[in-house]
């Protein structure tokens, strides 16, 4: 009998293994990163990125194997922020992008859209109705209508968080991840005092340049590995949603 019921577990273990992988198979995969080119736009920059990477090492020129370097800011495209970024204290102590929680970046997201004429302000929040105990939100604005992320040149005038959104956020919800699909989470009047409400704690990592393109709204599982670069201030991330 004991024999039987063991048999009848182990059906049952690989049976729900075998319904695990193919739900998996059947989920969309959505690269919400952008590709990194020349003609990326950069903040403050009429020219985009340029040249970021050359061969050093070439088989056309006799070497056995091609060879390239390359040269990015530390917030390139698709990429996270860290404490240090904007607080010098957490720079000297050591808050780079190594210490970024793995657990935040990775999880169940809510992708919501953000009324199309409108910064990211409290009252526009308090609208967005984001249901009590989300901790990961994707921001989709009007930047995606706008493709500002595939003009080369820096708009100012980007869709984004201003102060008071930053923190009725901070104060009013659980969310420990805030992604957005242009350069910067702040708006460009309000860069600093947005990093400031969103870094001060060490709990909240802001998510920039985000690809949502063909991302409609809703739930999804978000997951980005940034570098492990020590001393980072940001890192170019991979970020995919399932």
């Amino acid at each position: 009998m004991a024999k039987n019921k063991s048999l009848a577990l182990l059906l049952l273990s690989l049976l729900l293994v075998h319904s695990s992988l193919a739900d998996h198979r059947n989920h969309r995969i959505f690269d919400i990163t952008h590709s990194i080119t020349s003609e990326l736009p950069t903040y403050e920059s009429k020219n985009g990125l340029g040249r970021f990477i050359r061969l050093v090492h070439s088989i056309k020129n006799g070497s056995i194997a091609n060879e390239s370097e390359f040269k990015l800011g530390t917030h390139t495209g698709t990429h996270v922020d860290a404490p240090s970024h904007f607080f010098q204290k957490y720079y000297d102590q050591g808050f780079d992008v190594t210490t970024l929680s793995l657990k935040v970046l990775n999880g169940p997201a809510l992708v919501v859209e953000v009324p199309k004429d409108k910064n990211i302000t409290a009252e526009v929040m308090k609208s967005l109705n984001i249901p009590k105990g989300v901790r990961r939100v994707l921001f989709k604005t009007l930047n995606t209508d706008r493709q500002l992320m595939h003009k080369t040149e820096f708009h100012s005038d980007f869709t984004a968080f201003l102060e008071d959104g930053a923190k009725w956020l901070v104060d009013n919800t659980n969310i420990k991840l805030v992604g957005l699909d242009y350069l910067s989470v702040a708006a460009y009047v309000d860069a600093a005092p947005v990093h400031y409400a969103f870094l001060r704690n060490r709990e909240i990592i802001p998510l920039e340049g985000l690809n949502l393109d063909d991302i409609q709204p809703g739930r999804y599982s978000l997951h980005c590995l940034p570098l492990k670069m020590v001393g980072a201030d940001g890192c170019p991330t991979r970020c995919i949603l399932i």
